[in-house]
């Protein structure tokens, strides 16, 4: 197991994860770069005006509008990647690829991570994302429409 893969084991151990790992932004990148596909679970409209990574995939954990969870999101994540291929999650923050990760996991995908602090972080002390932690503020490459 490669040093990342097993990081990532080690956090899910500690955090209690019921999917593979969890992985930080440099990491899931250096994933990418290796052939892990990235799956953004962020609504079409945050991806067009916040941001994309390029490369990634969409799949929308949430529709837009409305929130609501969105019934295709496993027949379209097997449409994208084989249960048999690693598969990383990102969202804002975290939560929503958290809820993927472990949605994958149940339907089968043996090796599902999560991306920790997801493309723009926590929010910082004023309430702003984007400086505390994440993809962006990790300097990773990104797009914007």
């Amino acid at each position: 197991m490669d040093p990342i893969r097993k990081a990532a084991a080690e956090r899910a151990q500690k955090m209690g994860l019921p999917y593979a790992g969890a992985v930080l932004p440099a990491e899931a990148h250096e994933l990418m770069k290796a052939g892990v596909k990235l799956v953004d679970v962020r609504t079409r409209p945050e991806m067009q005006y916040v941001g994309r990574i390029p490369g990634s995939l969409a799949v929308e954990w949430q529709t837009y509008p409305g929130n609501r969870e969105n019934p295709e999101f496993l027949a379209e994540l097997a449409a994208a990647v084989p249960k048999d291929q690693p598969v990383m999650f990102i969202c804002r923050s975290g939560a929503r690829s958290h809820a993927a990760a472990d949605a994958a996991t149940r339907a089968g995908w043996r090796e599902a991570y999560n991306v920790l602090e997801g493309f723009e972080g926590d929010k910082d002390a004023e309430q702003h994302r984007n400086s505390v932690g994440g993809w962006r503020k990790a300097g990773l490459p990104w797009v914007q429409s």
